[in-house]
């Protein structure tokens, strides 16, 4: 989906991927090793439901590291847009970030990557990217760098420690 310019501005969710979306496993590439977070899908679909934005930001550095291509990732989040699809849901847009300091192919290479998480630049690209209401926005992530890139971005994190997304979204009273 392109970003509608035009619109006004609308609340975002900003989710990080592999321990929020998707269980986490180490560097998931391969459609066949996904598995999704209990919740997920259902809070995906009442966001959209709810008119927000639904945004995937993620630190793919095993991309860098050369466990998987480019093409490998995105081909995982074709598939989570067809699965989503098939729930009435859907992600606005994805961001990730391939760099990483010791990533062994130098285009992939930087010693401070801006968009690496705890870094803000994916959340900032897509709030310049899309027509974003930041103040109600919102960020869940699993790791404290997710947390300290919500911050410096200027939205709220909520730190998502593992189990039912849905239901951890409903005891902090932030479901649409």
């Amino acid at each position: 989906m392109s970003p509608p310019h035009a619109s006004p501005p609308r609340p975002a969710l900003f989710l990080d991927r592999d321990g929020v979306l998707n269980l986490d496993r180490g560097y998931v590439s391969r459609w066949e090793d996904f598995t999704w977070v209990d919740g997920a899908r259902a809070v995906v679909r009442a966001f959209n439901q709810a008119g927000w934005w639904v945004f995937v930001v993620t630190n793919q550095s095993g991309i860098g590291r050369g466990y998987y291509a480019e093409a490998d990732m995105h081909a995982l989040h074709a598939r989570m847009g067809e699965a989503l699809a098939q729930d009435g849901a859907r992600i606005d847009a994805f961001y990730w970030c391939p760099h990483h300091p010791d990533a062994a192919e130098a285009r992939y290479r930087h010693p401070d990557p801006p968009d690496r998480k705890p870094n803000p630049g994916m959340l900032l690209r897509a709030m310049a990217d899309w027509p974003v209401d930041r103040e109600a926005s919102f960020m869940i992530g699993d790791k404290p760098g997710d947390m300290e890139a919500a911050a410096r971005a200027g939205v709220e994190g909520l730190l998502f420690e593992g189990g039912d997304l849905r239901a951890f979204l409903k005891a902090k009273g932030r479901l649409p």
